[in-house]
């Protein structure tokens, strides 16, 4: 079992996700006593009779002040059984842009949805999302089920709704589980609630200790995006020249054969350097200094990757597009795009195709991508990078999209026909 679980929380505006981070926070006692004295006062001020735990997490000042989340916030808590970082996202449709950026690293997912109101639009947007970005597990939190009377017959119904979208999206039997509770008062949160007796299934913190999750992608070929280039030039390193960045996939050993791109260029590698010393090995996720046997011209921005299991070096790249931009897209736009550490000028020959996510259909050749808009294109790149398909690669198969007269991130990129993968997301 995997002892890090990165996840992500989503949900429409008032489902109580606030309130359900703050109840993990707290029943797993991973809040400083000063910040829930903090809590309390400021409860107390509310006239409330209990603490607010949403508290604990809206940090903004307009978060508190409008009782929502707006920005994307990093929790860190654990249990005995295992770490958890935890991605809280906002709600609001305007938002969404947020939950891309919190799911993009997620192995599981936690949405939620008032048991008054069930599944609605945004519910099916942030599953469509999710599924896009290939999160591999969802959890549904059906919250404020104490304002239902407990009902089984109305979670049964939401519950089954939502496990048939995330069907249709591609999710298989047994990646997604429905849990009832109340994250006001506990319930099914960290410990079984005798309000529920009919629910015999694992608490949501049980499920999240327990669930097994994809290992770091030490297996998937070799991918080093080089960040920086380290020559001394000191009496005790006159010629030393090590390419320094973080492993995206894949393991490098001494004496592999790699090859740079996108030039081409072949070399072995002669040492793999941390500030700690040399190592035999390093894995996907390690922050080290790659050192090769040839004198090669290599900058940030390369990369060096396996020679028997190279990424494809072009200039046009069709991929799907998350719009976070109120500037709606059209064909014909010139762009920039940042994949890794370089950024090549970009045009967008083509608007394909725009994914309806509530109908779980495409629309072809539409004229705009909106805001919010999920859509497959066609870009054409001033100079070749070398690219994986998103499936294979997450990290290498990734880019922003940005505004190249104001520097704004316009929208989020996934390489590859990721509309025919929906049906399929990766498996755990």
């Amino acid at each position: 079992m995997s002892s890090l679980l990165r996840l992500a929380t989503a949900g429409s505006v008032d489902d109580g996700k606030s309130t359900l981070v703050g109840r993990l926070l707290y029943d797993t006692k991973s809040v400083l006593a000063d910040q829930l004295d903090a809590v309390q006062r400021a409860s107390v001020d509310r006239g409330l009779s209990t603490p607010d735990l949403s508290l604990l997490v809206d940090g903004l000042r307009s978060e508190r002040e409008q009782g929502i989340t707006i920005d994307v916030a990093y929790r860190y808590f654990a249990t005995p059984r295992r770490s958890f970082v935890l991605a809280d996202t906002p709600g609001h449709v305007q938002y969404t842009r947020n939950t891309v950026t919190g799911a993009s690293t997620a192995q599981l997912a936690v949405l939620l949805v008032d048991a008054r109101k069930g599944v609605v639009e945004q519910t099916r947007r942030h599953a469509a999302v999710l599924a896009l970005l290939g999160v591999p597990r969802l959890v549904l939190a059906v919250n404020k089920v104490d304002l239902i009377g407990y009902d089984e017959a109305a979670f049964t119904v939401i519950a089954k709704e939502f496990t048939a979208h995330a069907a249709s999206l591609g999710y298989p039997d047994g990646s997604v589980l429905s849990i009832p509770v109340s994250a006001l008062h506990g319930d099914n949160v960290a410990t079984s609630s005798e309000n529920t007796p009919w629910y015999t299934g694992p608490t949501l913190l049980e499920h999240l200790e327990n669930v097994p999750v994809a290992p770091d992608p030490h297996e998937a070929p070799f991918r080093f995006p080089v960040q920086y280039v380290i020559r001394p030039r000191t009496p005790e390193h006159p010629d030393y020249r090590g390419y320094a960045g973080q492993i995206a996939s894949g393991t490098v050993r001494p004496g592999d054969q790699v090859v740079v791109l996108p030039q081409g260029l072949r070399s072995t590698v002669e040492s793999v350097d941390t500030a700690d010393g040399t190592l035999d090995e390093a894995g996907a996720g390690s922050s080290v200094t790659v050192m090769l046997a040839d004198d090669l011209d290599i900058a940030r921005g390369d990369l060096i990757a396996s020679a028997s299991d190279r990424p494809e070096v072009t200039d046009e790249v069709t991929a799907a597009l998350c719009w976070l931009s109120s500037k709606p897209l059209q064909a014909g736009t010139r762009v920039l795009v940042k994949h890794g550490a370089r950024t090549v000028q970009g045009l967008i020959e083509e608007i394909a195709s725009r994914f309806d996510e509530q109908t779980l259909s495409t629309v072809d050749g539409p004229d705009v991508l909106e805001l919010n808009d999920i859509g497959s294109v066609r870009l054409r790149l001033s100079e070749e990078i070398p690219v994986d398909d998103y499936s294979q690669s997450p990290r290498t198969g990734a880019f922003l999209v940005i505004d190249p007269k104001d520097g704004d991130t316009l929208a989020a990129g996934l390489v590859g026909d990721r509309f025919s993968t929906l049906g399929a997301p990766e498996k755990a």
